[in-house]
């Protein structure tokens, strides 16, 4: 029997949660071993009237206008696993299972709707409307892995906002979400919302009612009502993973900054870093989204796998980015086979610059060369904070992502 897939887990703290007055967002992506993720950025574009986007499988009406936007995603796909907007938005999914059944049928991905909210999106909600808006009328499903063999999945998302986050679950179409707006939350494979509904989908409690699963008496609880009778293998152990990542958060509370969030990311013994198995940590991000509107929001991402042995490197929306050829995987247009029919039927090489360069120094056991890093990472933190409380002036961010990678690359080599 094939290893049951395990998934991610997403994370935030809002004040007083957070030591500083900032909303710390965080993820880590789990997916298979051998898929490369790649981080892109696509700067805030305007489109005529009628225009369509290519999503991962199926075209759609484009928006008028879409916001600039820097994506952590699986090298072979539209969407993304995670990613942040220039408005201060973060968005991240994870897959779950429900009573209702999965489509293998090409539609929307989780991921290409984790994209299409933050393009979209001026607040996390304003995210969240775009989501359960696209779901109702393109529906969700389609591979969700580059091989033959059908994968597919429902999806749950964490949006989070400079004041707010949101906690928004599915089940096909359906949906039900979230409001959360102090103290500490995550997510991982399961449904976590009961009875404390802020929003949902008018017709979600009658769907449940004409199947059976609810008889309309008491408080509605979603978890329970839609939670599948017999779940799959992957949820049950990711239950493990969300009671740790629970008590992480927990035990941080009142105290959550982004290095206590990178550090949860890379704690093996709660499964939170995943470096072993078919399924492992591939990416994982780190944001800082002050509540004061004049400081800039600071995204961290590694863009390599296993966040214990990779570097968080800092992402600032500025006008001066340009091209990120060293974390962006080589483009196969029409050739690729995530794009002919059939699908996935060969692989290609879709290692970037800076994933080599990690794999060979993993594979090399350079840990030397992480102790020094880990080092340069502290120390860029440690400025970022200073910038943020205004000890040090902030005018180079928009370039520090790039010289971190270039850096990265030549330490490994």
């Amino acid at each position: 029997m094939a290893e049951p897939p395990l998934s991610c887990d997403c994370f935030v703290s809002l004040p007083p949660g957070s030591r500083d007055d900032h909303v710390i967002f965080g993820k880590n992506s789990d997916r298979p071993r051998d898929e490369v993720q790649e981080v892109v950025y696509y700067p805030a574009a305007s489109y005529p009237p009628g225009s369509l986007v290519e999503c991962t499988y199926i075209q759609i009406p484009q928006a008028e206008h879409t916001h600039a936007v820097v994506l952590s995603r699986p090298a072979w796909l539209w969407g993304a696993e995670m990613g942040a907007n220039d408005q201060g938005v973060c968005v991240g999914n994870e897959a779950i299972w429900t009573r209702e059944p999965v489509s293998d049928g090409e539609a929307l991905l989780g991921m290409d709707l984790v994209r299409l909210g933050l393009e979209r999106g001026a607040s996390a909600w304003a995210a969240l409307t775009v989501i359960t808006a696209l779901l109702e009328e393109h529906g969700q499903g389609g591979p969700c892995r580059e091989t033959p063999e059908p994968f597919s999945y429902h999806n749950t998302f964490l949006l989070v906002d400079r004041n707010e986050a949101w906690v928004l679950e599915t089940a096909g179409r359906l949906w039900v979400a979230q409001k959360v707006t102090a103290g500490v939350k995550n997510i991982s494979n399961q449904l976590t919302i009961g009875t404390e509904i802020s929003a949902e989908h008018p017709e979600l409690r009658t769907g449940a009612r004409s199947q059976g699963w609810w008889d309309g008496e008491g408080e509605f609880n979603f978890s329970q009502v839609f939670s599948p009778e017999n779940p799959p293998a992957r949820m049950e152990l990711a239950k493990q993973r969300y009671r740790g990542g629970t008590a992480l958060m927990q035990q941080h509370d009142g105290s959550v900054t982004a290095e206590v969030m990178m550090s949860i990311l890379r704690d093996k013994p709660s499964g939170i870093c995943m470096d072993s198995g078919g399924f492992c940590t591939t990416g994982s991000m780190v944001s800082i989204l002050p509540r004061d509107p004049s400081l800039p929001c600071i995204h961290f991402l590694t863009a390599t796998p296993d966040p214990s042995r990779s570097i968080f490197k800092p992402f600032v929306f500025s006008e001066r980015i340009g091209p990120m050829q060293r974390v962006a995987s080589p483009q196969y247009g029409p050739d690729d086979p995530a794009r002919k029919q059939p699908r996935f039927q060969s692989q290609v090489d879709r290692r970037h610059g800076l994933y080599k360069a990690h794999q060979t120094a993993s594979q090399n056991e350079g840990l030397a060369v992480y102790d020094i890093l880990r080092d340069l990472e502290s120390q860029c933190l440690a400025d970022i904070m200073a910038m943020l409380s205004g000890d040090l002036p902030g005018e180079e961010l928009g370039d520090l992502f790039f010289d971190c990678v270039d850096a990265e690359i030549k330490f490994y080599q």
